[in-house]
């Protein structure tokens, strides 16, 4: 196969900057474009939901890289263009501007999109939460709310929340689940988080759904829940999970049911590969997977760049994931929850210190730490060598 000489990379995103920087690490030294559709230069995303809201950082702190190191890459940036559609025939890029990109290779990094609720965003007060852009108007909102309604207790809802709760707010937090986090973290790890929020006064509402947001004069003014309940806010996030952002592929030939589908290398199509939230691919051990998480986006960049330079080496890596909440730090390695089963290995819940495994098969699949950062090392190794389950918990 030979080596391609104009690649395209779309998405100026933590993965797609990955994947540019790791093309000229390794030899690239073709014509290189990166397409963003936001107008600022790449940024990372987890500091938008806990320093950026907190207002602890300002908006530049957030720029991914120095501009040196960004200019030395001899790209031609395209911001605030998006990607409109994709010609893997041709082998051409479509934009909004109304320009065409030739391309003999491509990144697609384009991430994900906000899922909303059927109705109730077009009024004041209503946010999602995933550009800067977004996060910015949620601090200003959060400043000037006195109570708050958050719908979707996942990894963003739950950490808005607790942020919420830091600046003095009333919040309510409505999920479909038992407990925030259930899904991705097994039963008594998400009562545990469930404990640690209504500990800082956050109203839960679990096994509840959203039936329609209430408003008056164009502002939002509360949340109907099913039941009859209404609950009082003056904003509401809505954060009820994304979808990959894949739109602009219809008709381009690649398969994107969830995500752009790839193979255990990355590659989606001849010349085209794929990286971070957007792309499903297969993992030797795991099956296949969609990661939107920020690490991800990084070793997959990489491992994107290279396989379109002639890499053979399949992309397995160890999920990994975190969250920071109140004063606790949830660290995450392999995957979790569902029907695994579970472990306490380390430290105790009682005291706010433990970590744990969990194992499907006779063998480790996964852990967590709990504000223990220095076990997340050791049992990351249990993951990664499938140790098994009576060695890893009764050593």
């Amino acid at each position: 196969m030979s080596r391609p000489s104009r690649i395209v990379v779309v998405g100026a995103s933590a993965a797609g900057l990955t994947a540019a920087e790791a093309l000229r690490r390794d030899g690239f030294t073709g014509s290189l474009t990166l397409v963003g559709a936001e107008r600022r230069e790449p940024y990372d995303r987890p500091p938008l939901s806990k320093q950026i809201l907190l207002g602890r950082w300002t908006p530049d702190r957030v720029t991914l890289g120095r501009h040196e190191s960004r200019a030395a890459l001899g790209a031609d940036w395209r911001l605030g263009v998006a990607a409109t559609g994709l010609d893997t025939g041709a082998r051409e890029l479509a934009l909004s501007d109304g320009g065409v990109l030739p391309y003999d290779g491509l990144v697609i990094a384009t991430g994900v999109v906000p899922r909303r609720l059927p109705s109730g965003h077009e009024l004041g007060g209503v946010h999602v939460l995933r550009t800067l852009g977004d996060a910015l108007a949620l601090r200003e909102g959060l400043l000037a709310a006195r109570s708050v309604v958050v719908v979707g207790a996942g990894f963003l809802g739950t950490e808005v929340a607790a942020v919420a709760r830091r600046l003095g707010l009333d919040v309510t937090l409505v999920d479909p689940l038992p407990a925030p986090l259930t899904d991705r973290l097994g039963d008594r790890v998400a009562r545990l988080l469930a404990g640690l929020h209504t500990g800082h006064g956050v109203r839960l509402r679990p096994g509840t759904l959203v039936t329609g947001l209430t408003g008056h004069d164009g502002q939002v003014d509360g949340v109907d829940l099913d039941g009859g309940a209404h609950v009082p806010a003056d904003l509401v996030l809505v954060a009820v999970g994304s979808a990959p952002a894949t739109g602009w592929l219809t008709g381009s030939g690649l398969d994107v049911e969830d995500g752009v589908k790839c193979d255990h290398r990355c590659r989606a199509a001849p010349g085209v590969v794929a990286a971070g939230d957007v792309a499903s691919w297969w993992h030797p051990r795991f099956g296949r997977l969609r990661v939107e998480h920020r690490l991800n986006a990084t070793e997959q960049g990489t491992a994107a760049a290279r396989t379109l330079l002639g890499g053979q080496t399949p992309f397995a890596p160890v999920p990994y994931f975190w969250t920071d909440q109140y004063d606790v730090k949830i660290q995450v390695h392999g995957v979790t929850g569902g029907d695994a089963r579970f472990q306490v290995v380390a430290g105790d819940p009682a005291t706010g210190r433990f970590a744990g495994l969990y194992g499907r098969d006779g063998h480790v699949i996964g852990a967590m730490t709990w504000n223990l950062p220095r076990q997340a090392r050791e049992l990351r190794r249990h993951v990664a060598e499938r140790t098994p389950w009576r060695q890893a918990t009764t050593g």
